[in-house]
């Protein structure tokens, strides 16, 4: 059994009717036909296996068909068989190949056997392919027969290069330009072809034919007769066809894509890493990720691209695309684009293609180490891009709710420059050991409670904002990208919970309002919680990115920090039980009063007494306090306060623990020296 002809030999068209994509050529000679006012001269321009030497041939069964004149070939005069799709060719129409026949010795016996008479139709028709390779002696002899050949000769003239025909031949010849044919006429034309053929195809495989065709409709159609013969029970899948055809998976490009978009460089050189592990050639997936930025660029520009058909792909990857597109700004695609397109330039001839694909992905990963417009207008996108994501500053709803003006310190700058007679009350040399039991001293007018507004009311449990929170609208790569800002706005509430979150924990999971972290050891979990760092960060969350999360902590060994440090730090006396603190007045010291870190070092008398008087007065003012004022006006404790403003000094003493024993348990470190305090 034979084996079939080509699929561009079976379904080569017979009639213009049957040619695609060239309207604007077959349209002019079809009514050219019909009228009977056809030239002597032609001359088939443009692009390879668009339809030059098929149309030549439809006009040559035209012209001799037996009911011409006429627009379409009848199909069943004589002539028409013999030109027909498959039939053995007639005497009278006579095409030559000018690749192997363009010299001046076969011009001239061309000329010689052309003043003779057709011997069964009414024409004689030359159709010379490849004209632009017909040399200028042979061109020369041939220009006095075309400029006036005998009733019965015509000539057609097809080239991919006109410009390369001689002019005086080119300036006899009426010039008909083809062009290539479009993606979408072309994709439709192949779901035919496959109905006929009874093969199914995977739609997402017909954009890959398509390109791989070049808008060429021979070439395109050798191409799908390759995936057709190799196909199996499925049909043609796009597995197939991106295997086949060389061209890099969708996935690897919604990876890399993804990637790029969350400044996750791990991924990036992954999927780099998969590409070379899989054979793929490092150019071909730089191309296709060009290709692809491409996309996202019109479809930033224009969102319902996909839709219109603006740009050729499947329904869900049209999808893809519009999501992918709305994860970047316009100027930081057309940066990552720009340089995707000088790398793949700088790939031609390289050595080493792994090495500038993995270089060409850094520079696009690092918009802030270009210092051109495009690099800054880069960053501003992502700065757009992290307002959006957060819904721009927080509103006063989520805001952490502040204690009241009397239970906060007050700043040095606000400090009067005359002593106050309140001052000796927090003073480390008076609170250490006072003489007798202070008498309470009645709050001052100026700092009596005032009603907070409602922004400002004291703490709840796990409050829920008013508004909508944007955190449901955050992914994970999104608070991956702004962990980093969270973090630094922790440093400055709570450098402990700072220190937690940069050494002992990462992130592993956001779910609508809840963010879950996890934590080397129980132990850095626990203290993280007890500490209340978790208010710190969730009020952080609501500073930079306006979402009021509820912490969630896992214990996770991942997340252990690499090594474990080696801390030197003066030795600390654990501070010997004191017996309970006679109460003091609290309103003019909570405002007036400077900390106990701040006095003259000539009056601080020893740590320990220091420490362990500085918390019982600490405790005594907060039971003041809580018993004067009513209990919805009772802001957070001193000790909390305090420790929340003075973070460094005061964690070991508000934990009732040493120096020691809080790095042992916070930090896993081991104290290898000891420095006898100064």
């Amino acid at each position: 059994m034979e084996s079939p002809l080509a699929l561009y030999r079976r379904y080569r068209p017979e009639t213009f009717a049957e040619v695609i994509g060239q309207e604007h050529v077959t349209e002019p000679l079809r009514a050219a036909l019909a009228n009977n006012r056809v030239n002597h001269a032609y001359l088939f321009s443009g692009p390879r296996g668009c339809g030059k030497t098929t149309s030549a041939r439809i006009l040559a069964r035209a012209l001799n068909c037996e009911q011409a004149p006429i627009a379409d070939p009848c199909g069943e005069c004589e002539s028409c068989r013999d030109l027909a799709r498959g039939g053995p060719g007639s005497i009278d129409v006579i095409e030559i190949d000018a690749a192997s026949h363009g010299g001046v010795d076969d011009a001239r016996d061309l000329r010689e056997k052309a003043f003779f008479a057709p011997v069964r139709s009414r024409y004689k028709v030359y159709i010379i392919d490849e004209a632009h390779m017909v040399t200028t002696q042979g061109f020369n002899a041939l220009l006095k027969l075309v400029e006036e050949p005998p009733p019965h000769l015509r000539f057609i003239f097809a080239t991919t290069e006109p410009d390369k025909v001689l002019p005086t031949i080119r300036s006899r010849t009426h010039h008909y330009p083809f062009r290539l044919i479009p993606p979408r006429l072309l994709s439709a034309y192949l779901s035919e072809l496959c109905a006929k053929e009874g093969v199914t195809i995977d739609p997402a495989a017909l954009p890959l034919v398509v390109r791989a065709g070049a808008g060429s409709a021979r070439d395109t159609l050798s191409v799908l007769d390759q995936l057709l013969g190799g196909a199996g029970p499925a049909g043609v899948t796009y597995e197939l066809a991106t295997g086949l055809l060389g061209y890099t998976p969708d996935t690897l490009l919604d990876d890399v894509v993804e990637a790029f978009a969350g400044g996750d460089g791990a991924a990036v050189f992954g999927v780099v890493d998969k590409v070379i592990e899989t054979g793929q050639d490092p150019r071909r997936f730089t191309e296709d990720l060009l290709r692809r930025l491409r996309d996202l660029v019109i479809v930033a520009a224009v969102p319902d691209a996909p839709a219109t058909g603006l740009i050729d792909v499947s329904e869900d990857q049209g999808e893809r695309l519009v999501a992918q597109a709305a994860r970047f700004g316009p100027a930081e695609l057309s940066r990552a684009a720009d340089i995707v397109a000088s790398g793949l330039t700088e790939m031609r001839g390289a050595t080493a293609p792994r090495l500038l694909l993995e270089l060409l992905c850094a520079r696009v990963l690092l918009p802030g180490s270009d210092n051109a417009a495009n690099g800054a207008l880069a960053r501003l996108d992502r700065l757009e891009k992290r307002m959006s994501i957060s819904g721009g500053a927080p509103t006063p709803t989520v805001a952490a709710p502040s204690p009241p003006a009397q239970d906060r310190p007050a700043p040095i700058a606000d400090r009067p420059s005359a002593p106050d007679p309140a001052k000796p009350v927090l003073e480390p040399q008076v609170v250490a050991a006072p003489a007798e039991p202070a008498p309470v001293a009645e709050p001052a007018p100026a700092v009596e409670p005032v009603e907070p507004p409602a922004a400002a009311a004291p703490p709840e449990p796990a409050p829920e904002p008013v508004a909508a929170a944007p955190s449901g609208e955050l992914t994970l790569v999104d608070v991956r990208r702004l962990w980093p800002d969270i973090v630094d706005a922790t440093k400055g509430m709570r450098r402990l919970a700072w220190m937690h979150l940069t050494q002992n924990c990462q992130v592993v999971a956001v779910d609508g309002s809840t963010l879950t972290l996890g934590f080397a050891n129980a132990g850095a979990r626990d203290s993280f919680v007890s500490g209340g760092c978790d208010d710190v960060l969730r009020q952080a969350a609501v500073d930079v990115v306006g979402a009021s999360w509820k912490i969630d902590t896992i214990v996770d060994p991942s997340a252990q920090a690499e090594g474990t440090p080696t801390v030197t730090k003066a030795a600390t006396t654990p501070a010997p039980a004191v017996p309970e603190a006679p109460a003091v007045s609290a309103a003019p010291a909570t405002t007036e009063a400077p900390a106990p870190w701040e006095a003259d070092p000539a009056d601080t008398p020893a740590p320990e007494a220091t420490g362990a008087a500085s918390a019982a007065a600490r405790e005594a003012i907060q039971q003041t306090r809580s018993a004067d004022q009513p209990p919805e006006q009772r802001g957070p404790d001193w000790a909390t306060a305090d420790a929340d403003a003075h973070p460094d000094d005061l964690d070991a003493e508000h934990q009732g623990v040493s120096a020691a024993e809080l790095l042992q348990r916070e930090l896993g470190a081991q104290m290898i020296e000891e420095i006898p305090h100064q």
